[in-house]
């Protein structure tokens, strides 16, 4: 690779991933202000997919990440902070940072839900140092979230993953190579 080497990747990568964070309101009121998005993300979720009030009653946990920034010209990162939250209640924070390269230009906004439907899987998920989605993950459009409920296949999955409330100028939104780390707000 001539010009391209992969440190110059993954120095791009972070850099765009640090551009992309300071819409998320790094270094403001902290756990507070982030459980307020939370809340307003969950609200916001039950109201538009009514299906996911019986798919939480269901997890074990669900992380919930109210904005993902993501910005790409060749080079891009996405990030974003969320909490996860067990019967309700928020037991840890964390950071999504993602990297990627090829061709893309433009920038988005996005917000996710990763719901955990057994104790394996989010035991696995708080005990990972950095965990990323993998192929035990299954995602769900959001035009299902009324059905959600109802697809037994989804409701077998050890992880669901929801993507939605997407604006920008990127198409689509995918969670592949996304990386969660516990973070202190």
């Amino acid at each position: 690779m001539n010009g391209l080497s992969r440190r110059s990747v993954i120095l791009s990568g972070g850099a765009m991933a640090g551009l992309a964070a300071c819409g998320n309101g790094i270094g403001s009121n902290g756990a507070a202000r982030l459980d307020a998005r939370v809340d307003a993300t969950r609200d916001f979720l039950t109201s538009r997919y009514p299906g996911t009030v019986d798919l939480t009653n269901k997890a074990a946990g669900v992380l919930y990440m109210p904005l993902m920034t993501e910005a790409g010209f060749f080079f891009g990162g996405a990030y974003g902070r969320g909490a996860l939250r067990i019967n309700n209640v928020t037991v840890d924070y964390y950071s999504a940072t993602q990297a990627s390269w090829g061709l893309q230009i433009g920038a988005q906004q996005y917000a996710h839900a990763l719901f955990f439907m057994t104790q394996p899987a989010l035991a696995n998920f708080r005990a990972a140092q950095g965990w990323a989605v993998g192929a035990d993950a299954k995602y769900a459009l959001p035009d299902q979230g009324g059905s959600l409920a109802a697809d037994t296949v989804t409701t077998l999955a050890p992880v669901i993953a929801l993507v939605f409330g997407q604006s920008g100028l990127i198409a689509g939104a995918t969670l592949e190579g996304t990386k969660y780390t516990r973070i202190i707000p």
